[in-house]
């Protein structure tokens, strides 16, 4: 019987339709099919259309990528273009990925 895969629980805090958030956007969508492919929910957060959300997560600076579960929450703040600073940044341990699919390179 095989363990139960970790669901990362992921919210993007943009801020319109901005250059910016629509780069981090696109990166974040490639690197989650890549790497975290059914192991991952993603809700975008417009802080415009939804100020109290991004006052309530003390969100200051846009694009902010917030992983909530598994814990600790941690955030990254950009346009997310660096893939491993990404990775490390919020402590996703890509490795357990590596071990469940031996197609993925080491």
């Amino acid at each position: 019987m095989t363990p139960p895969k970790k669901t990362y629980v992921l919210k993007l805090y943009v801020a319109g339709n901005t250059a910016n958030s629509v780069r981090a956007l696109k990166t974040l969508n490639d690197l989650l099919e890549r790497e975290f492919q059914g192991v991952y929910a993603l809700k975008v957060i417009d802080v415009l259309k939804n100020p109290q959300l991004a006052e309530e997560d003390k969100i200051l600076a846009t694009p902010t990528l917030a992983k909530i579960l598994p814990p600790p929450v941690r955030k990254i703040i950009g346009d997310l273009s660096d893939r491993e600073k990404v990775l490390i940044g919020l402590d996703l341990l890509y490795e357990e990925l590596y071990d469940r699919d031996p197609q993925m390179p080491e």
